[in-house]
């Protein structure tokens, strides 16, 4: 979905009394370590809405050479078709500061391997009596790690 249709849907849902949480990240080559920590979250609230960085803004990143692997489409819908996911959202800032402003979400959510005061747009969640959660991730799972062993097996 666009930013201005979530934004929209987050304002029907928030009418309707629901919670809305956001979480982000790349989400390169879904793996059961991203399905736990999206179940995890989505258990925080009635929405879940994922904003994923754009191939742009992951190169930007620098979190590998030829990131990633599978392009903003293709993740956006593998992540849309988990029933965990409400809504999935692209990107393209270097951070997801602006589209946090502009969901206004009542929990954030990222990884516990994130410390407290890294977590960007806390300011904006907390500001307006949301909170933050750091979710435990799940062992031995992580893209780096998969592509590693795809590449040992060659």
């Amino acid at each position: 979905m666009t930013r201005a249709e979530a934004v929209a849907s987050v304002e029907r849902a928030r009418a309707q009394g629901k919670r809305i949480v956001f979480t982000n990240g790349v989400f390169d080559l879904l793996h059961p370590g991203h399905v736990r920590y999206l179940r995890d979250a989505r258990a925080l609230g009635d929405m879940l809405i994922v904003g994923i960085n754009s191939d742009r803004s992951v190169r930007a990143l620098a979190k590998a050479p030829n990131r990633p692997i599978n392009g903003e489409a293709e993740r956006a819908e593998l992540l849309g078709a988990l029933a965990s996911v409400d809504a999935v959202v692209i990107f393209d800032e270097d951070t997801p500061h602006s589209i946090i402003t502009a969901l206004q979400p009542d929990v954030l959510v990222k990884g516990a391997d994130w410390g407290e005061n890294a977590i960007i747009g806390r300011d904006v969640v907390e500001a307006r009596g949301g909170r933050v959660v750091r979710v435990q991730l799940a062992d031995g799972y992580s893209t780096t790690s998969l592509i590693d062993r795809i590449r040992a097996r060659r």
